[in-house]
C-alpha cells in the first residue's frame, strides 16, 4: 500500500486530536462514546490516534455523538470552495465526465 501524502496524515491526526479534545472535555470514556456508536472502544482509540484505516463512518459517528456534526456542513461547501468557483465561469457542468474507474493513486 502507497502512503497517502504527509498533508492527509496530518489532517487525520489533527481531526482526531480534535475529536480526543472533544470526548475528554465532555468527560467521556472510549467505552462510553463507543457504546452511543455500536463500536468497540478501541475504534475511538484508533480514530484519536489516527489510524489511516479508520472509516469515515466513524469520525462521523463520533461528531454526532458529541453534538458537533453542524459543524461538518462547512466541509467542502461549494458555496467556500474558492478555486472551483474561479474556475466554473465558463464551462460548469453538474456531473464530471464518467472515468475509467477509480484512482487509488494519491
Amino acid at each position: 500500500m502507497i502512503a497517502p501524502p504527509s498533508a492527509i496524515q496530518e489532517a487525520i491526526r489533527r481531526l482526531g486530536n480534535n475529536l480526543r479534545t472533544a470526548r475528554l472535555r465532555r468527560n467521556l470514556s472510549h467505552a462510553e462514546l463507543a457504546a452511543k456508536l455500536g463500536v468497540d472502544r478501541h475504534v475511538i482509540a484508533d480514530a484519536e490516534s489516527g489510524k489511516l484505516s479508520t472509516s469515515a463512518g466513524v469520525y462521523i459517528g463520533m461528531l454526532w455523538a458529541m453534538n458537533l456534526l453542524p459543524s461538518l456542513a462547512e466541509v467542502a461547501d461549494p458555496k467556500n470552495d474558492e478555486e472551483g468557483l474561479a474556475l466554473s465561469g465558463l464551462d460548469e457542468r453538474e456531473r464530471a465526465r464518467p472515468g475509467r474507474g477509480p484512482s487509488n493513486a494519491f
